[in-house]
């Protein structure tokens, strides 16, 4: 067999297409395997350099192809897409990411441990439960709403509402039947979910680096987890701006002719994450409008002079970002600003 310099894999459940090059960067491969025959054909090649689209299973065959010898990058697929040439096929796919895997400047996806995949797999559990618990509580208003029983906003308002129902003996019979049956599944939801929120905060006590970020203002347990969970690792950040790029914090760049043109945040990454950070930052907002705020800052009280609070959060959450940036890669503990001599280190 030709020597292989590259390899890219396109995955699926049971069907694995090859596409190798050389080192004259000629095509030197192009193979369909099944599983059982993907992973033979890799235990007896020598080690070489293997692509993967960063999608479902592919942590799992980076760290299996890891442990045979092989190195293995993870692509991201919109980083993938512009190499295919024309119709996307599994063909054109796997010849996409061993083109992509080339280029000097592609950035990848660090392949995840098992237990970080348990730690995404517990912040997932409880975010698909904090959905589901949201998704019935506006079914139980709605529904209720229909027979003129209108509640207070807040989940608080839920169970007596719940309440409400049960004793007004004008609804009909088949009504309360329901209302009691999303009564018992509301409860369920919060059982589990009150479990989900333990072993969060099990885990948070047990991460060194999740403790510092909840000294953050703006972070909590739950954030602080999620930062450390879902960053996959942050020295392959360049910078603050870099990671917070990463959490869609900064503006859209339409600029063109040497003219700047910035737009709304790109909303780009994890979602989840963006959300806590600018909930985390409205809070902060709050409680300074209210003279309430433990950490004084003067740049805080300056953008809050000079735009609305909803601007103000989404600057804060980006500058919260930063922050939680330099203490993931230095190691360092926060200290607010009026502890740090000169401008602020970590702004």
């Amino acid at each position: 067999m030709t020597e292989i310099s590259r390899i890219g894999m396109d995955t699926s459940k049971r069907i694995f297409q090859l596409h190798g090059v050389d080192r004259a960067e000629q095509p030197s491969l192009r193979k369909k395997l099944r599983r059982r025959e993907m992973m033979l054909f890799f235990e007896r090649l020598p080690p070489t350099v293997v692509a993967i689209e960063a999608c479902g299973s592919a942590h799992f065959w980076g760290r299996v192809l890891g442990e045979m010898g092989h190195a293995v990058k993870l692509i991201a697929p919109q980083l993938a897409k512009p190499y295919v040439k024309r119709g996307k096929n599994d063909a054109a796919d796997a010849e996409a990411l061993c083109e992509a895997m080339s280029r000097p400047t592609m950035r990848f996806v660090p392949v995840k441990t098992a237990d970080q995949q348990a730690a995404l797999m517990l912040a997932n559990q409880r975010d698909r439960l904090v959905r589901d618990r949201t998704r019935l509580t506006n079914t139980i208003r709605g529904t209720a709403a229909e027979f003129g029983l209108v509640a207070p906003t807040g989940p608080a308002a839920v169970l007596p509402l719940l309440a409400e129902v049960q004793a007004d003996a004008t609804l009909p019979a088949l009504a309360r039947e329901l209302f009691a049956e999303m009564a018992d599944e509301l409860k369920q939801l919060d059982e589990r979910l009150a479990t989900a929120d333990a072993r969060l905060l099990a885990w948070h006590r047990a991460s060194t680096m999740s403790r510092r970020l909840e000294k953050v203002p703006g972070i909590g347990h739950v954030t602080a987890s999620l930062l450390v969970m879902k960053t996959p690792d942050p020295h392959a950040f360049e910078s603050g701006r870099d990671f917070a790029a990463w959490l869609g914090l900064t503006p859209k760049d339409h600029s063109t002719a040497g003219k700047t043109r910035l737009g709304g945040i790109t909303r780009a990454g994890d979602e989840a994450l963006r959300s806590l950070l600018v909930v985390g930052a409205t809070s902060v907002i709050r409680h300074t409008k209210i003279g309430q705020s433990r950490h004084k800052s003067a740049w805080l009280d300056g953008l809050l002079a000079r735009k609305c609070p909803k601007v103000a959060a989404i600057a804060l959450a980006n500058k919260t970002a930063r922050i939680a940036w330099k203490l993931m890669t230095t190691g360092e503990a926060y200290k607010p600003a009026h502890e740090v001599p000169g401008p602020m280190a970590t702004a």
